[in-house]
């Protein structure tokens, strides 16, 4: 197996933190970034203790997906001290949870700042460096709300991710003639194992959440939150996404699937996303762009 370099965002925790781990076992040099590793204590010693104890190249890096300097400084210090960088994993994010009319539009951009724009920042910082390689590997880490099935209070979650899968599908037709593979990794509604619910943001505008939440949608935020929970399975493990990157970093160049799907719930993304993406490839075949749905070789 051929050894990479591999940066993940948002690798503090949840999928982040599992991923980096599994492609360390693998054998690979991972940088498991977050935004202030500082403030993180808990994280970074966990990193550490793994890596010493399983003999593996698990490191840590400050990378803050809201800052321009922040991502450059990270793509410096790595590129310095591994000299390359084979995979770049986008999986920063963070969920709001509550009416959508509540949430003030500083909070919908600063949500759109992170899901969407952060995924910018640090591919300006990381792009060249690949283009200049002839090859590379970007995974992004998606939502099947994106296509799926999309219960209230968690649009502005589901805008950001639709923005995020959006800009992934375009990035992967205009990177493919310098070499770089693309591969949208779609998790279902994981609510166990990780904390993405946990951590979600609430709503700033509390009177007008309230204007929901005690009036005639009284019961709709346990509903949503059971619902989700009772459609997943006992047995539903959040570590098959890690393990899915594992599997997709191994393949052989070229033979990538450009969208996996690891959903136990089974909301329907998978389909929907099938005659999308089908769509998306008739279009370049019909105006003469094909080459740009698989990546040179």
């Amino acid at each position: 197996m051929m050894q990479k370099t591999i940066l993940i965002t948002g690798a503090s925790s949840g999928f982040g933190a599992m991923t980096a781990r599994a492609l360390a076992k693998a054998g690979h040099t991972v940088y498991a970034s977050m935004r202030d590793p500082s403030a993180r204590g808990a994280a970074v010693a966990e990193m550490e203790n793994f890596a010493r104890d399983a003999g593996v190249a698990l490191k840590t890096v400050a990378l803050d997906v809201t800052s321009d300097a922040s991502a450059q400084a990270a793509i410096r210090h790595i590129l310095g001290e591994a000299g390359q960088l084979d995979v770049l994993i986008h999986n920063a994010g963070h969920m709001g949870f509550g009416p959508a009319e509540a949430f003030s539009p500083e909070q919908l951009a600063q949500l759109y700042d992170v899901n969407v724009v952060g995924t910018q920042r640090v591919n300006r910082a990381t792009l060249p460096h690949m283009r200049s390689l002839g090859r590379g590997q970007m995974i992004w880490v998606g939502s099947s709300s994106t296509r799926g099935g999309t219960p209230p209070f968690l649009a502005p979650y589901f805008a950001a991710k639709a923005g995020m899968d959006a800009l992934a599908q375009s990035y992967a037709l205009e990177l493919a003639r310098f070499g770089i593979e693309t591969t949208i990794v779609v998790p279902g509604a994981f609510t166990k194992g990780t904390e993405h619910f946990h951590h979600a943001a609430a709503p700033a505008d509390t009177e007008r959440a309230d204007a929901y939440w005690a009036g005639p949608y009284a019961d709709v935020d346990q509903k949503v939150l059971t619902g989700l929970a009772s459609l997943e399975p006992v047995d539903a493990d959040p570590a098959e996404i890690a393990r899915a990157i594992v599997d997709l970093v191994a393949m052989p160049h070229g033979s990538r699937p450009f969208r996996v799907h690891i959903d136990p719930s089974d909301d329907g993304a998978a389909i929907v996303n099938g005659v999308a993406d089908r769509v998306r490839a008739q279009l370049m075949e019909r105006i003469g762009l094909a080459d740009l749905l698989h990546p040179k070789a």
